[in-house]
């Protein structure tokens, strides 16, 4: 099984692609941004096409993707939205399975404990798989542990 993995955003966008034999493997992972200068239909473009890019490359057949955490700033939240729209709608035009989890699922799943930190995330992402020793974004470890969390939810 090979899955996509999403931390969500129109800045910054954390992907990984994780393939599940007997234990998962880490094929790539990156934290995709987008330039704040350009206007926000260009980013999301920019995030679709990324998106795109890296299905057709990679070629995995299920999708994990974070679930809105609505916080107090509505307006970063309605765009982090449409961030996630353009990105589940690609991920159905080429025919991906589409899980979504919330933050929640994903901490418990990692760490035991659904109320972990950042750094208890981090920290046990690292020790459930190879990621490396260069310092990795928080929006890139956390699309790795999405994909752990599809990883041990998913039967196929």
């Amino acid at each position: 099984m090979r899955i996509i993995s999403i931390d969500p955003g129109y800045e910054r966008v954390g992907i990984a692609i994780i393939e599940k034999n007997t234990k998962e493997e880490l094929l790539y992972s990156e934290c995709f941004t987008t330039p704040s200068e350009k206007k926000f239909e260009d980013r999301l473009f920019m995030i679709g096409t990324e998106i795109t890019t890296l299905i057709k490359k990679w070629g995995p057949t299920e999708m994990a993707i974070e679930t809105l955490f609505f916080n107090t700033n509505q307006k970063t939240a309605m765009r982090v939205s449409e961030a996630r729209g353009v990105i589940i709608y690609v991920a159905k035009i080429l025919d991906l399975c589409v899980y979504e989890y919330t933050p929640l699922q994903i901490k418990n799943a990692v760490t035991g404990y659904g109320r972990a930190s950042k750094s208890q995330v981090e920290t046990m992402t690292r020790k459930l798989i190879s990621i490396g020793v260069e310092k990795k974004l928080d929006d890139e470890i956390d699309a790795i542990a999405i994909g752990l969390t599809a990883c041990a939810s998913i039967r196929k």
